[in-house]
């Protein structure tokens, strides 16, 4: 499943973004304030960030800065009640990908986060098609011709990372980096979770001395 960072500090509209987030199968992480977004950001991937502006510590845009300035290019939608236009042009200015003004319809929140992570994979579908395989963007599965194939978490986690970055050399440290979050950080695991992901049919090569590669079918 796709791994969302929300970012807001009123509780009750919090409660309610988790329970309709974890419904349509997406994982949540909730953070309060700007740096207990930025310390979950130190310990895990996310494939998208959904940011309050107005938030504790530091507001939205300068967390959001903060991360673009460290290298990071996960999505972003900001949720917010500011409706002026210098609001709206320094979220984007920022590195943000959308701007949902609050009070909002859900369904388009659903919506717009689906497209976004269609174009994070670079596809206009929510599945994409790999050899025999079909590979679900939001929640993040894997199809044979007998239906689900199971994973385990960190195999799941390998599995977004490598459709996200199809084609491209992934370091082994940008991947054990994913594993420390459950502190199964060695290379030897790392092995062997690749090892079951090729078995179900992915072709990841290894570049000797680097990290692997999912080769585009």
């Amino acid at each position: 499943m796709a791994r969302i960072l929300l970012v807001e500090d009123d509780p009750i509209l919090s409660e309610t973004l988790v329970e309709l987030l974890e419904a349509e199968g997406y994982e949540v992480k909730l953070s309060s304030t700007a740096n207990d977004a930025l310390d979950a950001t130190y310990n895990q991937e996310f494939e998208l960030f959904l940011f309050d502006v107005n938030i504790p510590d530091f507001n939205g845009f300068e967390l959001l800065k903060m991360l673009r300035d460290s290298g990071t290019t996960t999505p972003a939608i900001f949720l917010t009640s500011l409706n002026d236009i210098a609001s709206l042009s320094r979220g984007f200015e920022v590195g943000g990908d959308d701007y949902l003004k609050k009070p909002f319809d859900f369904d388009e929140l659903l919506i717009r986060i689906q497209s976004i992570l269609r174009k994070s994979f670079h596809s206009q579908q929510n599945e994409v098609k790999y050899n025999s395989l079909i590979y679900r963007i939001t929640t993040n599965e894997l199809l044979n011709d007998s239906g689900l194939v199971l994973l385990a978490p960190l195999e799941q986690k390998l599995l977004s990372i490598f459709f996200r970055r199809m084609n491209e050399t992934i370091t082994k440290e940008e991947l054990l980096h994913e594993l420390d979050s459950v502190n199964e950080s060695s290379e030897g695991a790392l092995r062997v979770y690749i090892t079951k992901l090729r078995k179900a049919g992915l072709e990841i090569q290894s570049i000797k001395g680097v990290g692997y590669r999912l080769v585009k079918a």
